[in-house]
């Protein structure tokens, strides 16, 4: 009876580091993965070019890297040199990220 006392206990002790060393290991696994995946290109429209703003309206597919369904958005733009390379109607593939609570547009190229 004692040993099983001691074994629980020695097995409750060792629960918490185990969960600890889990969940550090999940967010290093998100933290690395998250970075390449912001910035694949998706497929969007160009709905509005506001140079005064530096912004971007743009109707895109699914950021798979950002977590966010097809929608409608307005975006900062990184560079605002990419707002020459655009008009309102153009088809785009296009890679964001989020920089301090703000979605970005950091690339643009025409789609193929």
């Amino acid at each position: 009876m004692k040993q099983h006392f001691i074994a629980a206990i020695l097995i409750g002790a060792a629960l918490p580091f185990s969960a600890i060393a889990d969940d550090a290991h999940h967010k290093d696994k998100s933290a690395v993965s998250a970075s390449p995946a912001a910035s694949q290109l998706a497929d969007g429209e160009v709905r509005k070019v506001d140079k005064d703003a530096k912004k971007l309206t743009i109707r895109h597919g699914p950021l798979t890297g950002l977590d966010m369904p097809a929608m409608t958005m307005v975006f900062q733009v990184k560079d605002p040199a990419l707002l020459d390379q655009v008009k309102t109607g153009d088809k785009i593939r296009f890679s964001a990220e989020k920089v301090g609570g703000q979605y970005v547009v950091t690339r643009i190229e025409p789609a193929r």
